[in-house]
Protein backbone atom coordinates (compact mmCIF):
# COMPACT_ATOMS: atom_id res chain seq x y z
CA UNK A 1 0.00 0.00 0.00
CA UNK A 2 1.26 3.66 -0.71
CA UNK A 3 1.77 5.67 2.12
CA UNK A 4 2.93 9.02 1.48
CA UNK A 5 2.20 12.93 2.49
CA UNK A 6 3.16 14.48 -0.60
CA UNK A 7 0.80 15.87 -3.49
CA UNK A 8 3.62 15.25 -5.80
CA UNK A 9 4.26 11.45 -4.72
CA UNK A 10 0.67 11.00 -4.80
CA UNK A 11 -0.06 12.76 -8.31
CA UNK A 12 3.39 10.58 -9.83
CA UNK A 13 1.79 7.31 -8.36
CA UNK A 14 -1.15 8.06 -9.91
CA UNK A 15 0.31 8.86 -13.23
CA UNK A 16 2.44 5.76 -13.39
CA UNK A 17 -0.50 3.36 -12.89
CA UNK A 18 -1.92 5.49 -15.62
CA UNK A 19 1.31 5.10 -17.89
CA UNK A 20 1.17 1.24 -17.53
CA UNK A 21 -2.51 1.10 -17.54
CA UNK A 22 -2.28 2.99 -21.38
CA UNK A 23 0.88 0.52 -22.76
CA UNK A 24 -1.03 -2.31 -21.31
CA UNK A 25 -4.13 -0.71 -23.33
CA UNK A 26 -2.41 -1.62 -26.89
CA UNK A 27 -2.26 -5.03 -26.27
CA UNK A 28 -5.42 -5.71 -24.84
CA UNK A 29 -7.01 -3.99 -27.74
CA UNK A 30 -5.72 -6.45 -30.22
CA UNK A 31 -5.99 -9.67 -28.13
CA UNK A 32 -8.02 -12.35 -28.97
CA UNK A 33 -11.21 -13.47 -28.12
CA UNK A 34 -10.06 -16.54 -26.62
CA UNK A 35 -7.26 -14.83 -24.71
CA UNK A 36 -9.74 -12.37 -23.11
CA UNK A 37 -11.89 -15.32 -22.41
CA UNK A 38 -9.01 -17.08 -20.60
CA UNK A 39 -8.28 -13.95 -18.45
CA UNK A 40 -11.54 -14.48 -17.54
CA UNK A 41 -12.41 -18.38 -16.71
CA UNK A 42 -9.28 -17.98 -14.79
CA UNK A 43 -9.87 -14.99 -13.00
CA UNK A 44 -13.31 -16.74 -11.74
CA UNK A 45 -11.76 -19.78 -10.87
CA UNK A 46 -9.13 -17.86 -8.90
CA UNK A 47 -12.01 -16.14 -6.84
CA UNK A 48 -13.21 -19.74 -5.71
CA UNK A 49 -9.63 -20.97 -4.69
CA UNK A 50 -9.32 -17.67 -2.81
CA UNK A 51 -12.67 -17.73 -1.22
CA UNK A 52 -11.51 -18.19 2.37
CA UNK A 53 -8.87 -15.46 1.82
CA UNK A 54 -11.08 -12.82 0.72
CA UNK A 55 -13.61 -13.70 3.05
CA UNK A 56 -11.40 -13.24 6.00
CA UNK A 57 -9.95 -9.69 3.95
CA UNK A 58 -13.71 -8.57 3.45
CA UNK A 59 -14.38 -9.63 7.40
CA UNK A 60 -11.63 -6.89 8.25
CA UNK A 61 -13.48 -4.55 6.04
CA UNK A 62 -16.97 -4.99 7.54
CA UNK A 63 -15.44 -5.03 10.97
CA UNK A 64 -14.27 -1.64 10.58
CA UNK A 65 -17.21 0.19 9.34
CA UNK A 66 -19.49 -1.45 11.91
CA UNK A 67 -16.61 0.06 14.31
CA UNK A 68 -17.49 3.66 12.63
CA UNK A 69 -21.04 3.21 13.22
CA UNK A 70 -22.30 2.79 9.11
CA UNK A 71 -25.64 1.44 8.49
CA UNK A 72 -26.92 -1.87 8.27
CA UNK A 73 -27.57 -0.75 4.19
CA UNK A 74 -23.98 0.10 4.29
CA UNK A 75 -22.56 -2.56 5.46
CA UNK A 76 -25.22 -5.23 3.67
CA UNK A 77 -23.10 -3.57 -0.06
CA UNK A 78 -19.77 -4.15 2.05
CA UNK A 79 -20.44 -7.99 3.04
CA UNK A 80 -19.38 -10.70 1.14
CA UNK A 81 -20.38 -13.95 1.53
CA UNK A 82 -19.75 -17.39 -0.13
CA UNK A 83 -22.72 -17.21 -2.41
CA UNK A 84 -21.81 -13.52 -3.20
CA UNK A 85 -18.59 -14.50 -3.93
CA UNK A 86 -19.98 -17.85 -6.15
CA UNK A 87 -21.93 -14.83 -7.99
CA UNK A 88 -18.70 -13.00 -8.90
CA UNK A 89 -17.16 -15.79 -9.92
CA UNK A 90 -20.42 -16.63 -12.21
CA UNK A 91 -20.64 -13.00 -13.49
CA UNK A 92 -16.78 -13.45 -14.63
CA UNK A 93 -17.73 -16.70 -16.79
CA UNK A 94 -20.90 -14.91 -18.09
CA UNK A 95 -19.46 -12.03 -19.70
CA UNK A 96 -16.94 -14.69 -21.32
CA UNK A 97 -19.83 -16.44 -22.53
CA UNK A 98 -21.02 -12.85 -24.16
CA UNK A 99 -19.66 -11.75 -28.15
CA UNK A 100 -16.29 -9.71 -28.01
CA UNK A 101 -18.13 -6.45 -28.53
CA UNK A 102 -14.77 -5.40 -30.10
CA UNK A 103 -14.31 -4.98 -34.14
CA UNK A 104 -18.59 -5.54 -34.56
CA UNK A 105 -19.56 -3.53 -37.84
CA UNK A 106 -21.74 -0.64 -36.68
CA UNK A 107 -22.82 0.29 -40.29
CA UNK A 108 -21.45 0.04 -44.09
CA UNK A 109 -21.72 2.89 -46.31
CA UNK A 110 -20.70 2.00 -50.01
CA UNK A 111 -20.01 5.14 -51.44
CA UNK A 112 -20.61 5.63 -55.47
CA UNK A 113 -16.92 6.78 -55.95
CA UNK A 114 -15.88 2.50 -54.67
CA UNK A 115 -14.99 3.91 -51.18
CA UNK A 116 -16.27 1.22 -48.84
CA UNK A 117 -16.44 3.21 -45.49
CA UNK A 118 -17.20 0.72 -42.17
CA UNK A 119 -18.34 2.09 -38.43
CA UNK A 120 -16.40 -0.66 -36.43
CA UNK A 121 -16.46 -0.73 -32.64
CA UNK A 122 -13.43 0.09 -30.97
CA UNK A 123 -11.97 0.20 -27.07
CA UNK A 124 -11.93 3.58 -24.98
CA UNK A 125 -8.72 2.63 -23.80
CA UNK A 126 -7.87 3.31 -20.07
CA UNK A 127 -11.47 3.59 -17.73
CA UNK A 128 -10.58 4.50 -14.50
CA UNK A 129 -13.55 3.28 -12.15
CA UNK A 130 -14.49 5.00 -8.47
CA UNK A 131 -16.83 3.16 -6.34
CA UNK A 132 -17.94 2.63 -2.69
CA UNK A 133 -18.42 0.18 -0.68
CA UNK A 134 -19.06 -2.45 -2.84
CA UNK A 135 -16.43 -4.89 -3.50
CA UNK A 136 -17.74 -6.83 -6.44
CA UNK A 137 -17.86 -3.58 -8.63
CA UNK A 138 -14.17 -4.09 -8.68
CA UNK A 139 -14.74 -7.63 -10.29
CA UNK A 140 -17.19 -7.10 -12.11
CA UNK A 141 -15.80 -3.45 -13.42
CA UNK A 142 -12.65 -5.32 -14.30
CA UNK A 143 -14.40 -7.94 -16.26
CA UNK A 144 -16.43 -5.91 -18.16
CA UNK A 145 -13.31 -3.63 -19.32
CA UNK A 146 -10.99 -6.81 -19.87
CA UNK A 147 -13.85 -8.51 -22.32
CA UNK A 148 -14.41 -4.87 -24.29
CA UNK A 149 -10.78 -3.88 -24.56
CA UNK A 150 -9.84 -1.46 -22.31
CA UNK A 151 -7.41 -1.14 -19.50
CA UNK A 152 -9.05 -0.63 -15.98
CA UNK A 153 -7.64 1.59 -12.65
CA UNK A 154 -9.69 0.85 -10.08
CA UNK A 155 -10.40 3.13 -6.91
CA UNK A 156 -12.65 1.10 -4.34
CA UNK A 157 -13.78 3.12 -1.27
CA UNK A 158 -10.80 2.61 1.93
CA UNK A 159 -13.86 0.96 3.46
CA UNK A 160 -13.20 -2.37 0.79
CA UNK A 161 -10.10 -1.66 0.10
CA UNK A 162 -8.67 -5.31 2.03
CA UNK A 163 -11.42 -7.20 -0.22
CA UNK A 164 -10.78 -4.94 -3.18
CA UNK A 165 -6.83 -6.14 -3.08
CA UNK A 166 -7.90 -9.76 -3.08
CA UNK A 167 -10.25 -9.59 -5.95
CA UNK A 168 -7.26 -7.84 -7.92
CA UNK A 169 -5.25 -10.41 -7.76
CA UNK A 170 -7.34 -12.90 -8.86
CA UNK A 171 -7.63 -10.52 -11.66
CA UNK A 172 -4.21 -10.39 -12.04
CA UNK A 173 -3.83 -14.63 -12.11
CA UNK A 174 -5.94 -14.46 -15.21
CA UNK A 175 -4.60 -11.70 -16.88
CA UNK A 176 -1.48 -13.59 -16.69
CA UNK A 177 -2.51 -17.09 -17.64
CA UNK A 178 -3.50 -15.55 -20.74
CA UNK A 179 -0.40 -13.96 -21.60
CA UNK A 180 -1.62 -10.55 -20.92
CA UNK A 181 -0.25 -7.41 -18.84
CA UNK A 182 -1.44 -7.86 -15.33
CA UNK A 183 -1.62 -3.70 -15.60
CA UNK A 184 -4.72 -3.95 -17.98
CA UNK A 185 -6.54 -3.86 -14.27
CA UNK A 186 -5.04 -2.05 -11.44
CA UNK A 187 -5.71 -1.13 -7.69
CA UNK A 188 -5.06 2.36 -6.82
CA UNK A 189 -3.30 0.98 -3.09
CA UNK A 190 -4.20 4.04 -1.11
CA UNK A 191 -7.16 4.96 0.94
CA UNK A 192 -5.76 8.49 0.56
CA UNK A 193 -8.76 10.42 -0.95
CA UNK A 194 -6.16 13.08 -3.24
CA UNK A 195 -5.45 9.81 -5.09
CA UNK A 196 -8.80 10.42 -6.07
CA UNK A 197 -8.58 13.86 -7.28
CA UNK A 198 -5.23 12.38 -9.08
CA UNK A 199 -7.31 10.55 -10.93
CA UNK A 200 -9.11 13.14 -12.24
CA UNK A 201 -6.89 14.88 -13.55
CA UNK A 202 -5.33 12.44 -15.33
CA UNK A 203 -5.58 13.42 -18.88
CA UNK A 204 -2.54 11.98 -20.10
CA UNK A 205 -3.29 8.59 -19.90
CA UNK A 206 -7.12 8.09 -18.47
CA UNK A 207 -9.83 8.07 -21.31
CA UNK A 208 -12.96 8.03 -18.97
CA UNK A 209 -13.92 8.05 -15.52
CA UNK A 210 -17.17 6.47 -13.94
CA UNK A 211 -18.21 6.51 -10.59
CA UNK A 212 -20.44 4.48 -8.90
CA UNK A 213 -21.45 5.54 -5.25
CA UNK A 214 -23.33 8.07 -3.27
CA UNK A 215 -24.62 11.67 -4.29
CA UNK A 216 -21.35 13.26 -2.69
CA UNK A 217 -18.85 11.35 -4.76
CA UNK A 218 -20.82 11.49 -8.49
CA UNK A 219 -20.68 15.24 -7.64
CA UNK A 220 -16.98 15.37 -6.73
CA UNK A 221 -16.15 13.18 -9.73
CA UNK A 222 -19.24 15.73 -11.93
CA UNK A 223 -17.67 19.02 -10.09
CA UNK A 224 -13.48 18.33 -10.52
CA UNK A 225 -13.02 15.57 -13.34
CA UNK A 226 -10.74 17.14 -15.97
CA UNK A 227 -11.06 13.49 -17.86
CA UNK A 228 -14.48 12.99 -19.49
CA UNK A 229 -16.46 11.16 -17.43
CA UNK A 230 -19.61 8.79 -17.46
CA UNK A 231 -22.53 9.36 -14.34
CA UNK A 232 -25.01 8.21 -12.44
CA UNK A 233 -26.62 10.22 -9.86
CA UNK A 234 -29.55 9.51 -7.38
CA UNK A 235 -31.69 6.42 -7.95
CA UNK A 236 -35.04 7.75 -6.45
CA UNK A 237 -37.17 5.08 -8.30
CA UNK A 238 -40.75 5.40 -9.00
CA UNK A 239 -43.12 2.81 -8.93
CA UNK A 240 -46.80 3.61 -9.85
CA UNK A 241 -49.96 1.81 -8.97
CA UNK A 242 -52.76 2.52 -11.46
CA UNK A 243 -56.50 2.64 -10.92
CA UNK A 244 -56.38 -0.56 -13.08
CA UNK A 245 -53.62 -2.43 -10.75
CA UNK A 246 -53.96 -6.08 -10.19
CA UNK A 247 -53.72 -5.08 -6.35
CA UNK A 248 -52.07 -8.77 -5.05
CA UNK A 249 -49.44 -8.37 -8.24
CA UNK A 250 -48.58 -4.60 -7.06
CA UNK A 251 -48.15 -5.65 -3.50
CA UNK A 252 -45.43 -8.18 -4.01
CA UNK A 253 -44.08 -6.36 -7.07
CA UNK A 254 -43.48 -3.07 -4.52
CA UNK A 255 -42.45 -5.52 -1.64
CA UNK A 256 -39.71 -6.62 -4.04
CA UNK A 257 -38.67 -3.39 -5.73
CA UNK A 258 -38.55 -1.87 -2.26
CA UNK A 259 -36.86 -4.77 0.27
CA UNK A 260 -35.73 -6.94 -1.95
CA UNK A 261 -32.22 -4.85 -1.51
CA UNK A 262 -32.88 -1.76 0.18
CA UNK A 263 -29.11 -0.48 -0.78
CA UNK A 264 -29.10 -0.85 -4.74
CA UNK A 265 -30.05 1.95 -6.91
CA UNK A 266 -32.61 0.29 -8.74
CA UNK A 267 -34.09 0.03 -5.08
CA UNK A 268 -37.64 1.79 -5.19
CA UNK A 269 -37.99 4.63 -2.72
CA UNK A 270 -41.10 6.66 -4.06
CA UNK A 271 -44.43 4.75 -4.65
CA UNK A 272 -47.11 6.85 -6.11
CA UNK A 273 -50.84 5.53 -6.02
CA UNK A 274 -54.20 6.29 -7.82
CA UNK A 275 -56.33 7.49 -5.10
CA UNK A 276 -59.62 6.15 -6.21
CA UNK A 277 -57.32 2.66 -4.58
CA UNK A 278 -55.79 4.04 -1.64
CA UNK A 279 -58.02 3.14 0.96
CA UNK A 280 -58.16 -0.14 -0.62
CA UNK A 281 -54.46 -1.09 -1.70
CA UNK A 282 -52.35 0.75 1.12
CA UNK A 283 -53.53 -1.10 3.74
CA UNK A 284 -52.51 -4.36 1.96
CA UNK A 285 -49.27 -2.90 1.38
CA UNK A 286 -48.61 -1.78 5.09
CA UNK A 287 -49.69 -5.20 5.97
CA UNK A 288 -46.86 -6.78 3.45
CA UNK A 289 -44.01 -4.25 4.52
CA UNK A 290 -44.30 -4.67 8.11
CA UNK A 291 -39.97 -4.21 8.37
CA UNK A 292 -40.44 -0.87 6.35
CA UNK A 293 -41.16 2.62 7.80
CA UNK A 294 -44.12 4.03 5.46
CA UNK A 295 -44.13 7.73 4.95
CA UNK A 296 -47.02 9.59 2.96
CA UNK A 297 -49.11 12.19 2.14
CA UNK A 298 -53.14 12.99 3.51
CA UNK A 299 -54.68 11.00 1.96
CA UNK A 300 -52.29 8.03 2.22
CA UNK A 301 -52.23 8.65 6.12
CA UNK A 302 -56.05 8.94 6.41
CA UNK A 303 -55.84 5.17 4.45
CA UNK A 304 -53.87 3.02 6.79
CA UNK A 305 -52.76 4.69 10.38
CA UNK A 306 -49.34 3.02 10.12
CA UNK A 307 -47.98 5.33 7.24
CA UNK A 308 -45.89 8.17 9.25
CA UNK A 309 -46.42 11.86 7.77
CA UNK A 310 -44.50 12.53 5.07
CA UNK A 311 -42.18 16.23 4.25
CA UNK A 312 -41.68 17.77 1.19
CA UNK A 313 -37.95 16.57 1.57
CA UNK A 314 -39.20 12.91 1.27
CA UNK A 315 -40.25 12.50 -2.37
CA UNK A 316 -36.87 13.57 -3.77
CA UNK A 317 -35.00 11.26 -1.07
CA UNK A 318 -32.93 8.60 -1.81
CA UNK A 319 -33.25 6.89 1.46
CA UNK A 320 -31.64 3.17 0.23
CA UNK A 321 -33.23 1.56 3.45
CA UNK A 322 -36.36 0.24 4.35
CA UNK A 323 -38.28 3.52 4.02
CA UNK A 324 -40.62 4.43 1.83
CA UNK A 325 -42.59 7.83 0.45
CA UNK A 326 -46.16 7.06 -1.08
CA UNK A 327 -47.60 10.24 -3.06
CA UNK A 328 -51.04 10.16 -3.92
CA UNK A 329 -52.75 11.07 -7.39
CA UNK A 330 -56.14 11.86 -8.92
CA UNK A 331 -55.04 9.90 -11.92
CA UNK A 332 -52.27 9.35 -14.78
CA UNK A 333 -51.72 12.55 -15.88
CA UNK A 334 -50.88 13.64 -12.36
CA UNK A 335 -49.04 10.27 -12.27
CA UNK A 336 -46.72 10.99 -14.72
CA UNK A 337 -46.06 15.01 -13.71
CA UNK A 338 -45.46 13.98 -10.00
CA UNK A 339 -42.70 11.25 -11.49
CA UNK A 340 -41.08 13.76 -13.93
CA UNK A 341 -40.51 16.53 -11.35
CA UNK A 342 -39.14 13.59 -8.95
CA UNK A 343 -37.74 10.78 -10.63
CA UNK A 344 -33.59 11.03 -10.84
CA UNK A 345 -33.68 9.68 -14.30
CA UNK A 346 -33.04 5.83 -13.11
CA UNK A 347 -35.75 3.68 -13.16
CA UNK A 348 -39.75 4.11 -12.78
CA UNK A 349 -42.17 1.84 -13.23
CA UNK A 350 -46.04 1.44 -13.78
CA UNK A 351 -48.12 -1.45 -12.35
CA UNK A 352 -51.66 -2.02 -14.53
CA UNK A 353 -53.75 -4.38 -16.33
CA UNK A 354 -54.47 -1.45 -18.46
CA UNK A 355 -52.33 -1.28 -21.92
CA UNK A 356 -53.01 1.58 -23.11
CA UNK A 357 -52.11 3.65 -19.77
CA UNK A 358 -48.68 1.42 -19.49
CA UNK A 359 -47.93 2.72 -23.03
CA UNK A 360 -48.40 6.40 -21.89
CA UNK A 361 -46.33 5.76 -19.13
CA UNK A 362 -43.70 4.16 -20.57
CA UNK A 363 -43.68 6.67 -24.13
CA UNK A 364 -43.82 9.83 -21.39
CA UNK A 365 -41.21 8.98 -19.09
CA UNK A 366 -37.45 9.79 -19.60
CA UNK A 367 -35.70 8.15 -17.29
CA UNK A 368 -32.74 5.57 -18.92
CA UNK A 369 -35.55 2.23 -17.70
CA UNK A 370 -38.90 2.11 -17.92
CA UNK A 371 -40.63 -0.32 -16.64
CA UNK A 372 -44.53 -2.27 -16.72
CA UNK A 373 -45.61 -4.89 -14.25
CA UNK A 374 -42.22 -5.51 -12.93
CA UNK A 375 -39.78 -4.71 -10.06
CA UNK A 376 -37.84 -1.98 -10.28
CA UNK A 377 -34.86 -4.39 -8.63
CA UNK A 378 -34.33 -5.77 -12.40
CA UNK A 379 -32.83 -2.40 -13.41
CA UNK A 380 -29.41 -4.13 -13.53
CA UNK A 381 -26.92 -5.15 -16.35
CA UNK A 382 -26.65 -8.65 -15.08
CA UNK A 383 -30.60 -8.89 -15.33
CA UNK A 384 -30.79 -7.54 -18.69
CA UNK A 385 -28.35 -10.18 -19.99
CA UNK A 386 -25.09 -8.16 -20.10
CA UNK A 387 -23.26 -10.60 -17.61
CA UNK A 388 -22.64 -7.37 -15.30
CA UNK A 389 -22.85 -3.82 -15.11
CA UNK A 390 -19.87 -1.29 -14.54
CA UNK A 391 -22.89 0.76 -13.40
CA UNK A 392 -26.16 2.78 -14.48
CA UNK A 393 -25.84 5.77 -16.64
CA UNK A 394 -28.46 8.55 -16.32
CA UNK A 395 -27.32 10.73 -18.27
CA UNK A 396 -28.18 10.38 -22.40
CA UNK A 397 -24.40 10.79 -24.05
CA UNK A 398 -22.88 8.07 -24.97
CA UNK A 399 -24.55 5.78 -22.80
CA UNK A 400 -27.82 4.93 -20.70
CA UNK A 401 -28.97 2.63 -18.54
CA UNK A 402 -27.17 -0.71 -17.74
CA UNK A 403 -23.75 0.26 -19.05
CA UNK A 404 -22.32 -3.45 -20.39
CA UNK A 405 -19.89 -4.61 -22.62
CA UNK A 406 -21.60 -2.51 -25.51
CA UNK A 407 -21.27 0.61 -23.95
CA UNK A 408 -17.59 0.52 -23.02
CA UNK A 409 -16.77 0.94 -26.62
CA UNK A 410 -16.60 3.83 -29.02
CA UNK A 411 -16.19 3.14 -32.86
CA UNK A 412 -13.46 4.31 -35.64
CA UNK A 413 -14.20 4.68 -39.52
CA UNK A 414 -12.66 2.32 -41.57
CA UNK A 415 -12.37 3.44 -45.57
CA UNK A 416 -10.90 1.42 -47.99
CA UNK A 417 -10.34 2.66 -51.47
CA UNK A 418 -8.65 1.61 -54.07
CA UNK A 419 -6.79 4.63 -55.36
CA UNK A 420 -9.21 7.70 -54.91
CA UNK A 421 -8.37 10.86 -54.52
CA UNK A 422 -10.88 13.77 -53.74
CA UNK A 423 -11.55 16.32 -56.69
Amino acid sequence: MLAVDDDKQIEQYVNELGRKARKASKVLANASTDAKNLALTTAAAALRMRSKELLEANARDVKGVEQAGKPESFIDRLRLTTERIEAMACALETIASLPDPVGRILAQFDRPNGLVIRRVACPIGVIGMIYESRPNVGADAGALCLKSGNAVILRGGSESLHSTRVITTCMGQGLSAAGLPEACVQLIDTPDRRAVAALLRCTAYVDLVIPRGGRSLVELVRDEASVPTLLHLDGNCHTYIHADADLDKAVAIVNNAKLRRTGVCGATESLVVDASIAEEFLPLLCDALTDCEIRGDALAQASDARILAATDEDWDQEYLDAILSVKTVPGLAEALDWVDTHSSGHTDAIVTENDDAAEQFLQHIDSAVVMHNASTQFSDGGEFGMGAEIGIATGKMHARGPVGLEQLTSFKYRVVGQGQTRP
